[in-house]
């Protein structure tokens, strides 16, 4: 984007509604597993007979409306029916078992949840009604429960029937009890500076805590995103990543709703259907973490499908390896792919790679400040900024900083400094061009007797081994020197390579204390279900392979 337009202060349900009104008949959302369409108009019809419907069923702005569901259709409608009537919508992560859901409801003060029946091995169904076994016997809509006394409502989303619960086609039929005026008045009383969506830091340490982000955060940098991808309504957009997750919900739907572009949206990911959908529908961007993009890759069957409508797309969620990069702009097309880095209390993108930057700053960093934003990087024992070059602390200011954690000033005041500085807690490096790279993050630094060691310098390293598909370093605790490098290798198919291979590798190539120590060939990381690779698990893990440390 060579124009810089000034940012735009309207709401999320402004934001689509002037969309609708450009585009009525463009293709808004698409399944194609189930062959499930909506023009932008069709879209609109269903938000609106939903706001309607929460509007009746007495949702009152403010409300905290959670949603705890697969990437189903009615996740993208719910998203746009909370914004229209000032509820904040609560993204419940999908792999949540009972005490994370019961620490959310609790935590979030949370009034209404909308779940589906189930996903993997988890009965949503079933654990609700073991956290509010109350929902069986009570009136609908006159929950009182001793454990969640904010809790009102609970809403199935789909037709079925369930004790105690609403399904959404009575919540649609309710919207003839709220008048044209009622609705338009509900949403003439809102401010794009209003909480609208409310998500849990993935928690990879600690307890998550609940970000608090307003129309103006995520609208605006909904936009930027699409924007930086040239986004129009001739694009077609396929998103197999979780819409629970900024990632989804900011990067996904609110880039394509911003320019009119069209959503192919997956239920989960499954590399065979990513394929057929950009195939099908031709689609022009795709969106995945690396580890979606190797599988894609590495499918028995990718030689089988036309990727020649790709243009562009999003890769990030953890770092991205230099070599899938290259595969995927070479096999994939997407010549045009770009990197964003983030996090949730940034709405959760403050850098991007933009389409026409050169290759190396397309594989080696992470891109320069989207527009309106700043981003430096500091000092950790002074809080000074660095010249470029200089490894520190990225922080960033802007519209897009959150409001803050909910109900917990403390972490806020720790996250976001007097001076309006949103601190990342990653290590990144500016060059001179203002693009930045991540070289890990504070805590996932290994300090090996005094030495610091930065695991991203390590993988790439480990990439260029051929027999190596994937791998992440992180600590393995010592005795002797505090913490000592671990290597957790996934190998391609059909290879075979001992530790003792790595080290060889290794050696005379990079620093003595750098090699791998420790390797563990493993089949799969443990992963947050955004995609983000959990090395403090892999830490742990290391305790019990190797119990004889040193």
């Amino acid at each position: 984007m060579d124009k810089i337009l000034p940012l735009q202060s309207l709401t999320l349900g402004q934001i689509l509604d002037r969309t609708v009104e450009k585009y009525p008949d463009n293709p808004a959302v698409v399944y194609v597993d189930r062959n499930f369409r909506l023009t932008y108009s069709q879209f609109a019809t269903y938000v609106d007979e939903t706001a309607k419907g929460l509007m009746a069923l007495g949702v009152k702005k403010g409300e905290k409306v959670g949603i705890w569901a697969t990437n189903i259709p009615y996740w993208v409608i719910l998203q746009f029916a909370t914004a229209k009537i000032g509820a904040v919508l609560l993204t419940v992560n999908t792999n949540y078992k009972t005490a994370e859901l019961e620490y959310l409801l609790t935590q979030s003060d949370c009034e209404n949840l909308f779940l589906i029946d189930g996903y993997q091995d988890t009965d949503y169904i079933s654990t609700i009604y073991e956290l509010v076994p109350e929902l069986k016997t009570c009136q609908r809509g006159h929950l009182k429960s001793p454990k969640f006394p904010h809790l009102k409502r609970v809403a199935f989303l789909g037709p079925e029937k369930h004790r105690g619960m609403y399904t959404i086609p009575e919540i649609r039929a309710l919207s003839v009890m709220i008048s044209e005026e009622e609705y338009q008045a509900r949403q003439d009383s809102l401010d794009p500076h209003d909480v609208v969506n409310m998500q849990y830091t993935s928690g990879t340490t600690g307890f998550p805590k609940g970000v608090m982000l307003t129309h103006y955060n995520i609208g605006n940098n909904g936009y930027w995103i699409g924007a930086n991808q040239n986004f129009g309504p001739d694009d077609r957009v396929c998103l197999p990543v979780p819409l629970f997750h900024c990632f989804g919900c900011v990067l996904g739907v609110l880039a394509a709703v911003n320019h009119g572009t069209c959503m192919v949206i997956l239920e989960g990911f499954d590399p065979l259907l990513v394929m057929a959908s950009v195939e099908q529908e031709k689609c022009t961007a795709l969106y995945g973490v690396p580890t979606m993009f190797i599988a894609v890759l590495e499918h028995a069957l990718f030689n089988k499908f036309n990727f020649s409508s790709l243009r562009t797309g999003i890769m990030a969620g953890s770092n991205c390896p230099i070599h899938v990069m290259e595969q995927v702009i070479d096999k994939m097309n997407m010549t045009e792919i770009t990197i964003c880095y983030g996090l949730t209390e940034g709405s959760p993108v403050l850098t991007q790679t933009r389409i026409h930057d050169d290759i190396r700053v397309r594989v080696e960093t992470v891109g320069g400040a989207l527009p309106h934003l700043e981003v430096k990087v500091i000092d950790l024992d002074t809080g000074k900024e660095l010249p470029s070059g200089k490894q520190g602390e990225v922080c960033c200011r802007g519209y897009n900083v959150m409001k803050g954690y909910y109900n917990n000033p403390e972490a806020t005041a720790e996250a976001i400094d007097a001076d309006g500085w949103l601190h990342s807690g990653d290590l990144g490096v500016m060059d001179e061009a203002g693009n930045l790279s991540i070289t890990g993050r504070h805590k996932d630094m290994i300090i090996r007797g005094g030495e610091n060691i930065y695991p991203r310098e390590i993988e790439e390293f480990l990439y260029r081994m051929d027999e190596i598909r994937d791998v992440q370093v992180a600590a393995v605790p010592s005795e002797k020197y505090g913490e000592e490098v671990g290597a957790f290798v996934i190998l391609k198919e059909g290879t075979n390579i001992e530790p003792n291979d790595i080290s060889d590798f290794c050696r005379g190539k990079i620093s003595r204390y750098k090699i791998p120590r420790y390797v563990h060939f493993i089949d799969q990381y443990p992963m947050t279900a955004s995609g983000k690779i959990q090395k403090y698990k892999l830490t742990e893990m290391s305790e019990k392979i190797w119990p004889e440390r040193r």
